[in-house]
């Protein structure tokens, strides 16, 4: 006949009743909702801010159609906007560890994860011009850097245009299915006066 013996690795441990009623209080008298997460959002807003160091900025664009823009670096921060356009200019402000700190062209501010950024070139044509209940503005696509060039196609403010290179007055771009310049005023997603090449 075999002896079973009990292994002292799986027994729960012999904890006097007394005590376990002390823990049960303790655990009930805690604020709902404090737990790790929370104090982690409290404190990292410092950290983040001592952590990201000076201002890198630079233009980058969305790889995917549905990108968080959240208030902070982190999943337990709160979502502030959905960004539903692949391919959008946004300028990335700050960095934190696999975050990104971008602002958009309306100058909305926030955080997303790197691996949603691509380091591809667009820009948006003329958003300052976008306005709800109203028609369009419109602009011309030049076959070269000059207003005298012939005129590829009319293209219409909020355009997202693919960036090939920029001269620090004129962009080469391409909006599907053309190709051309655009003075590079007139765009959102390259600074002022920049090469791209």
């Amino acid at each position: 006949m075999a002896l079973h013996r009990e292994n002292p690795l799986l027994q729960w441990p012999r904890v006097p009743l007394s005590a376990l009623w002390i823990w049960l209080a303790a655990l009930s008298a805690a604020p709902v909702g404090v737990g790790a997460q929370s104090i982690k959002s409290e404190t990292r807003p410092a950290e983040v801010a001592a952590a990201a160091g000076p201002s890198t900025l630079r233009f980058a664009s969305l790889k995917s159609d549905r990108v968080n823009l959240r208030s902070g670096p982190g999943t337990e921060y709160p979502t502030v906007w959905v960004f539903r356009r692949a391919g959008l200019p946004l300028e990335i402000m700050k960095e934190f560890e696999g975050w990104r700190q971008v602002r958009d062209a309306d100058g909305a501010t926030g955080w997303v994860l790197q691996h949603f950024l691509s380091g591809r070139r667009t820009a948006l044509v003329m958003p300052w011009e976008v306005k709800a209940n109203t028609p369009p503005l419109q602009i011309d696509l030049y076959a070269d850097d000059s207003e005298r060039a012939r005129v590829v196609a009319r293209i219409e403010a909020g355009v997202i245009a693919n960036v090939m290179t920029c001269d620090g007055a004129w962009c080469r771009v391409s909006i599907e299915p053309y190709r051309g310049y655009l003075p590079q005023k007139r765009l959102w997603g390259v600074y002022e006066g920049e090469q791209v090449k």
